[in-house]
């Protein structure tokens, strides 16, 4: 029995001015794929465990996963989708770890022209596929796959469970014990990424919903929130099921059933912003008398969304409001980390900090905010996460300053990165539980780890490529008409 098995991530914002050339992947091919996923916490850990328990030979072209960005190089998509389809033919069943939103160059449905590709060169081979619950699911997709299953949790916490969910179902297929088709409906509605966490609200119910009908012996049913940065056809909420093939007219209703509780409620998927001056307003309010800190999280440029990680909005309106007390990080200026290095410890100097990157597809042209003050480490920015997301693994934001402006200590790196952890803050010496206000570049994935340690949090909708304000973003492409874009 042979088994391919391989991985391919990336949620694309073609708005992000962030490159995304083959490099940006990191890619591990063959053994050096299988390893670098072998125990972790990746749906390809999961179909790795289940393939070596049941004695199969594993086939591991590739594993490769970049940070959301800009459209995928046109090489870069070539050269990863080569890899799994060549590897395809003489396989028993196929697992595939993906995300569900890549946009390259030359294709705007990135993932389903690789599963039609894959079909095609291995007919009648099973495929099954673990996808990101933020995936943008098409009708190529949809056909080209006979097990699809997403994360059921933003923050992803489950993306293991996720793949051990697909693969057990696939393994079905291999064994002649069922065969399964896929099923689903795409809604005209493009959901806030703030309003497709299932900690509470729209999404919590729908992916509660999608359980109890799995309870009720579908074989899987996913809720996909979309990501709606990206300008293509359908950037949409879905719902799809895996269901055996005899049972899909039912599965079908179920799914549209589903589908239609979600439209009902199509209102409270959508974030609306407030003024920065307001949700600075606020936070101040709640840090008086606290002995935690407050969070600022800068969901506008989020780099686990595509953001430069590099604007200086919310930290500009909040020194020029007079808060003090701030630790921010990591904000991405490797310009800046050159000079500050070249200074050494203890210097003081002036710095242009910020605002460098072009944010040219929304039409928006900062400048580098000046600031004073003194050089207090130097790392290499490396640390460990402690979990929940990506517990164990070694995250390195290349060269990493703490800089110290006497208002705020801010952690400037080379290279973007999303604060996962405390060690974002540790690894130059800083303890950011002792500040009143922690800002950070972030949506979601701090909050499980920082938020316990917080007065509680505020949101700041700044003007980036990441923002909810969905005007900022001149959509030409998205099929019309849609929710919120246009009126129900």
């Amino acid at each position: 029995m042979k088994i391919l098995i391989a991985r391919l991530n990336h949620e694309t914002n073609t708005f992000s001015p962030v490159p995304t050339p083959l490099e940006a992947f990191s890619p591990a091919f063959g053994e050096a794929a299988l390893r670098a996923n072998k125990g972790m916490r990746t749906a390809m850990a999961a179909f790795i465990d289940l393939a070596e328990g049941m004695g199969a030979t594993l086939v591991t072209p590739v594993s490769a996963t970049a940070n959301p960005s800009g459209p995928v190089h046109a090489k870069a998509y070539d050269e990863l989708t080569r890899r799994i389809v060549e590897a395809a033919p003489g396989c028993d069943a196929i697992l595939l770890d993906l995300h569900g939103a890549m946009v390259a160059e030359h294709t705007d449905d990135g993932e389903g022209d690789l599963l039609a590709r894959v079909r095609a060169a291995a007919p009648g081979v099973p495929i099954g596929v673990a996808l990101d619950l933020h995936g943008n699911i098409t009708e190529q997709m949809v056909q080209s796959a006979d097990v699809m299953v997403g994360f059921k949790t933003y923050p992803h916490i489950d993306m293991y469970e996720t793949g051990e969910h697909a693969g057990r179902l696939l393994l079905q297929m291999l064994r002649g014990e069922a065969h399964f088709r896929v099923c689903w409906h795409r809604l005209p509605l493009m959901s806030h990424t703030l309003r497709s966490t299932t900690l509470e609200g729209p999404m919590r119910d729908a992916v509660e919903a999608a359980r109890g009908l799995e309870r009720s012996g579908l074989p899987a049913v996913s809720v996909f929130g979309g990501f709606s940065l990206a300008d293509i056809e359908a950037p949409c909420v879905s719902v799809v099921a895996t269901c055996r093939a005899e049972d899909a007219a039912a599965t079908q209703d179920a799914v549209d059933g589903l589908a239609r509780q979600i439209w009902q409620r199509r209102t409270e998927y959508v974030y609306r912003s407030d003024p920065l001056e307001d949700s600075l307003r606020r936070a101040q309010d709640m840090a008086q008398g606290a002995t935690r800190p407050v969070l600022l999280l800068d969901h506008g440029d989020n780099c686990m969304s595509g953001g430069t990680c590099d604007t200086m909005d919310v930290l500009q309106a909040a020194l020029e409001r007079g808060l003090t007390g701030i630790a921010m990080g990591p904000l991405c200026d490797p310009e800046a980390v050159a000079r500050l290095i070249a200074a050494g410890e203890g210097a003081e100097v002036d710095v242009d900090l910020g605002n460098k990157v072009p944010l040219d597809r929304i039409g928006l042209h900062k400048k580098p905010l000046r600031l004073h003050g003194t050089v207090r480490a130097v790392s290499d920015g490396s640390y460990t996460v402690t979990g929940p997301i990506y517990t164990g693994q070694r995250c390195h934001m290349g060269h990493t300053v703490l800089f110290d402006t006497g208002s705020a200590q801010i952690v400037v790196s080379e290279q973007t990165h999303e604060p996962w952890d405390l060690g974002v803050f540790h690894c130059v010496g800083l303890d950011p539980t002792r500040f009143r206000f922690l800002l950070l570049k972030s949506r979601m994935y701090c909050r499980p780890v920082f938020t316990p340690l917080s007065e509680g949090l505020v949101e700041c909708d700044s003007p980036g490529v990441t923002t909810s304000d969905y005007a900022r973003f001149p959509f030409k492409r998205v099929r019309r008409p849609v929710y919120p874009l246009d009126p129900a």
